[in-house]
């Protein structure tokens, strides 16, 4: 296996490797390289560390380098990706972590919450330079900042989040659900908040 690694320009580089294959390594490249920047986006916002953002992403095409010879064609690649890379940063936390997050799993069955596709929320993560949306996003528990993120910068299916985070469509909409009214109160409570008017009329969806 040849070496993997992140570069000054944020491209990958990979070494000389004999398994798998030069074409499988050719056609590897092709699909992952142009998915970096958006890989270590999530690795960010999860690890809220850069240079641990980094070693994520890193390990994160080590594994799917190794593993590509059994990833089906015609799979979505993008999520196996983003699958690969979240289970990696779970592997990395503690079991206390782990209790805590299967803790909070049970609490979300039940039926099922809407999801509005335009919402306060939606709209304020589509602004740039929000400090107060970006805070508020950090402050929420990773099973629905991960959530939060792949739908509302990745722009996943609710079917896509369901593979890459290896829950229930219906989980999925329940998380969104939490995280949308963790950042609406989050927002509305900040002192001075600029935007605390906007958000507290409802916007209306079609």
């Amino acid at each position: 296996m040849g070496n993997i690694g992140l570069s000054s320009q944020g491209m990958v580089r990979f070494g000389a490797s004999s398994s798998p294959d030069d074409q499988s390594l050719a056609g590897f490249e092709a699909l992952a390289v142009p998915l970096l920047d958006a890989l270590y986006n999530f690795a960010r916002w999860l690890a809220q560390n850069p240079n641990d953002a980094e070693d994520l992403v890193q390990e994160t095409y080590l594994k799917a380098l190794r593993g590509f010879t059994s990833f089906q064609s015609g799979s979505n690649f993008r999520a196996w990706m983003f699958q690969i890379l979240r289970n990696t940063f779970l592997s990395s936390r503690s079991k206390l972590e782990w209790r805590m997050t299967d803790a909070m799993d049970s609490e979300e069955d039940g039926p099922e919450l809407a999801v509005d596709t335009k919402t306060p929320e939606t709209i304020l993560l589509n602004r740039s330079n929000s400090h107060l949306v970006q805070c508020a996003i950090e402050d929420l528990p990773v099973h629905y900042r991960e959530a939060l993120l792949l739908c509302e910068v990745e722009e996943m299916s609710y079917q896509e989040i369901a593979e890459v985070l290896s829950i229930p469509i219906g989980t999925v909409m329940s998380r969104l659900a939490r995280a949308r009214k963790a950042v609406r109160e989050s927002l509305l409570s900040a002192p001075d908040a600029p935007l605390s008017r906007e958000l507290s009329h409802p916007i209306e969806t079609h």
